[in-house]
């Protein structure tokens, strides 16, 4: 769900998702339905990003007006090096300019996820108010 409140746009749990809903780069899970690695994080945060952007845009907000991101993952060592690369080449700069927390969770909403972002944009506010 997003939603804007006055020049604050609201992101939350982003996951990597096709436009049509489809799940990009799912998780190989075991018989118990765990993931086997986190081979696919970097490739599920990208699309996390990806997916972001494309929302933001909706509000006329890029990730340039991101102000925080909270970024929950199952393995904290594999997420920290995905997210790190990923955020670079998103945002375009080594030291993108918003606070960002990496949270290690125990289960995310799907099996095949390994990752979840929210974000939170502030935003011009509209003309004439």
């Amino acid at each position: 769900m997003t939603i804007q409140v006055k020049d604050t746009v609201y992101l939350s749990g982003q996951l990597s998702h096709d436009t049509e809903g489809n799940f990009v780069a799912p998780a190989q899970l075991d018989k118990m339905g765990r993931p086997v690695d986190y081979s696919q994080m970097e490739h599920q945060i990208r699309q996390t990003y990806v997916n972001a952007k494309r929302i933001l845009s909706e509000f006329g907000a890029t990730l340039d007006d991101v102000v925080e991101e909270s970024v929950f993952v199952l393995d904290v060592p594999a997420g920290f090096a995905a997210a790190a690369k990923i955020r670079k080449e998103m945002y375009g700069t080594d030291m993108p300019q918003c606070a960002s927390s990496i949270v290690g969770v125990a289960a995310l909403a799907q099996p095949v996820q390994l990752v979840e972002v929210t974000f939170r944009a502030v935003i011009d506010p509209p003309q004439g108010n």
